[in-house]
């Protein structure tokens, strides 16, 4: 048996597979005022940002001034959907300052939420990254991932962005305009 992976290429299993909300955990070293004033002044800009309509994303009420769950050190979560992703992620890389952030998507694979692959093997750090502690995390979860429902964000969007067939038309036009880009990398035939 090989440990070589194929990624899937089916349309329909890719768009049904497509992670719809994500988890920004901003760390700080509790016992640091400093850095800790610097993880609320940073929670706060995001609050503003949300406020004037820069992107959607809700930091979690609570502040964790100790280890919690997974995390070893102060942290707070700040829940994104996917179409502020890009939005949330390049100002959080932007001004981070000494800060480090977890970044997790929150999946959903048929009803079984997967929470140690989301937070070990599908995870990503701006900054310097830090040991997580998942003995204490469930393997799976049998509820769909909602967070933030009345927003009719994430999974719980109404409906898709687009639809399948609206989707390979998008691919084929793009596929046409890159054929005069010479950089650019050519979609397999198959």
């Amino acid at each position: 048996m090989s440990d070589y992976y194929y990624p899937p290429t089916d349309l329909e299993e890719v768009v049904n597979s497509e992670i719809k909300e994500w988890h920004f955990h901003i760390y700080f070293h509790q016992r640091n005022a400093e850095q800790h004033q610097a993880a609320l002044d940073l929670r706060d800009a995001v609050l503003r940002l949300r406020r004037d309509g820069a992107f959607v994303a809700v930091p979690l009420f609570r502040v964790n001034t100790d280890p919690i769950g997974p995390h070893p050190i102060g942290s707070y979560e700040i829940w994104v959907p996917s179409t502020s992703f890009a939005s949330v992620f390049s100002y959080l890389c932007m001004n981070r300052g000494n800060l480090s952030i977890l970044v997790h998507p929150l999946t959903r694979e048929e009803v079984i939420h997967l929470l140690i692959e989301d937070h070990e093997l599908r995870n990503a750090w701006i900054g310097p990254p830090f040991p997580l502690d998942l003995s204490d995390l469930p393997v799976k979860s049998e509820e769909v991932p909602l967070q933030y429902p009345s927003l009719k964000l994430g999974y719980s969007a109404p409906e898709p962005d687009f639809t399948l067939d609206q989707r390979r038309r998008i691919g084929a036009n793009l596929e046409r305009i890159l054929k005069s880009e010479k950089e650019a990398a050519r979609a397999p035939m198959n």
